[in-house]
């Protein structure tokens, strides 16, 4: 199994300055807009036909 793929770019602005964040599991900060924010996997998604 690979490692979690990181965040390329900030949400809000943009900008590619993202750091892990220790706010906790998944968190990001990004230093440009002062923004913390959390990525999460919800589930996939099911389709019914």
């Amino acid at each position: 199994m690979s490692e979690r793929a990181a965040p390329l770019y900030c949400p809000y602005c943009g900008d590619e300055d993202l750091r892990p964040s220790e706010e906790g599991h998944g968190a990001w900060e990004c230093r440009p807009c002062a923004r913390v924010f959390q990525l999460k996997m919800i589930g996939l998604r099911v389709t019914v036909e």
